[in-house]
């Protein structure tokens, strides 16, 4: 059953961190421009992965790269590379939508929901080292704080000065997309009135690819062409490629952003979520569990498949999790999926940023949206799922609403069988 929702949710503002650069506009235009954000990794810790490409975050002091000069002032020793690209996320987004409150009763009306799917894995495995040596006081009073899951979420609180709901997800790849839609439904509830909702990741470390890699999850087959590397949908994909970074939106309720004449990119129309419950890491063959995800989202947001227009995928560029969700999505539009639903992965271009990769996707699909504009599939050459979906390749495509307001669905889905999916929609002020 459809709830009336009396509080409506838009978003006003937008924070990306990515192996693309850093930065929602520029991350945008190469996306639309088919730029690969995936390297080469010739650091010799990886030399024993099996898997040599990722999309690393660029640093530097040129525009684009990660510096930080991007994020607020913290304590090296409060922070892991996660948390740092969450500040600079964060500090876009709130910039973005202009909010930064001053009073206390503004601050109490304020919150953050972040997450992250992984944990730091080396400072982990270096502590533990420190200890099997015998040499406990080597280990850092800050070890603790700096590896908790909601430690991400508790900077931004600090910094900032928020103090409405501070809550963290962890659900492995869905984490991202969970964060938003739990974050949303705070703010339809009542608890608070603006959120700082998303996710950040930085587990492209040794540990954290040799993992995926003996699950033999990782591409493998496109070392000496990084750009190539991940392929959602076509017929040569053998795999995910890691990629770090973060992605934030600042979510609020309608009236509070009219009444602050606040910039609004889209609506959150819906939340929908569900479980597999087929198997550890692979999804539901059938598709069942991402299909049944997409109907919540459809069923909160009260309206029907023909509004929706386009569809973000999660898909990793792997044979089977690719095929699962284009059944879903084949099976929840049917004939309509053959020409009129815009289906793209940006993963081709992003890589698979874990727990974030669901809320930088976020990012993706309110500026689809918001333009009309539908980023393509990059490296998507022979589409080969089984379903004859209107896959978006070979450059951008327009998004023509037909006097309607763009709306879209943005899929995630993680290890354990968890799924997410969040409509959006062009906010239309009547």
């Amino acid at each position: 059953m459809a709830l009336h929702h009396s509080r409506r949710v838009v978003v006003t503002g937008l924070g990306v961190v990515s192996c693309l650069g850093v930065g929602t506009q520029l991350v945008w235009e190469k996306l639309l421009l088919e730029k690969s954000g995936i390297t080469a990794l010739t650091h010799k810790d990886f030399e024993q992965i099996p898997s040599k490409v990722a999309g690393l975050v660029p640093r530097g002091d040129a525009i684009g790269q990660f510096n930080k000069s991007l994020m607020p002032k913290v304590s090296d020793k409060a922070v892991t590379p996660m948390t740092e690209f969450c500040l600079a996320a964060a500090e876009e987004a709130l910039s973005m939508s202009g909010w930064k409150p001053l009073d206390e009763a503004d601050r109490l009306e304020t919150g953050v929901c972040v997450g992250t799917g992984m944990v730091p894995l080396e400072e982990i495995a270096n502590a533990g080292e420190q200890l099997r040596q015998s040499k406990y006081r080597r280990i850092s009073p800050w070890f603790i704080p700096r590896i908790l899951v909601n430690m991400a979420a508790g900077h931004v609180s600090l910094v900032y000065g928020f103090k409405g709901p501070s809550h963290s997800v962890s659900t492995a790849c869905t984490t991202g997309l969970h964060a938003i839609g739990d974050a949303a439904r705070f703010i339809r509830n009542g608890d608070a009135s603006v959120m700082v909702a998303g996710g950040c990741e930085a587990s492209v470390t040794p540990l954290g690819m040799a993992g995926f890699a003996r699950m033999r999850a990782l591409s493998t087959n496109f070392n000496d062409q990084p750009e190539c590397s991940s392929r959602p949908f076509d017929k040569d994909r053998d795999g995910f490629v890691m990629a770090e970074g973060a992605g934030l939106l600042v979510l609020e309720e309608l009236e509070h952003a009219k009444t602050r004449g606040a910039p609004i990119f889209a609506e959150v129309l819906g939340y929908g979520l569900s479980c597999d419950a087929s198997h550890v890491t692979a999804p539901s063959e059938d598709g069942s569990g991402a299909r049944r995800c997409m109907e919540a989202a459809l069923r909160d947001a009260n309206i029907p498949t023909s509004c929706v227009g386009h569809v973000n995928a999660h898909a990793t560029s792997t044979p089977l999790g690719d095929t699962a969700e284009s059944k879903a999505i084949w099976d929840l539009f049917g004939e309509r999926g053959v020409s009129d639903i815009l289906v793209t992965s940006t993963k081709g271009a992003t890589g698979h940023l874990l727990g974030a990769a669901g809320s930088v996707e976020a990012v993706f699909t309110v500026m689809a949206c918001y333009l009309g504009q539908v980023p393509p599939t990059m490296n998507l050459v022979s589409p080969a799922t089984g379903f004859d979906l209107n896959y978006v390749s070979n450059g951008s495509k327009t998004w023509d609403s037909q006097n309607t307001p763009r709306t879209a669905l943005s899929n995630s889905f993680g290890f354990g069988g968890t799924n997410a999916t969040v409509c959006f929609s062009e906010y239309i002020n009547k």
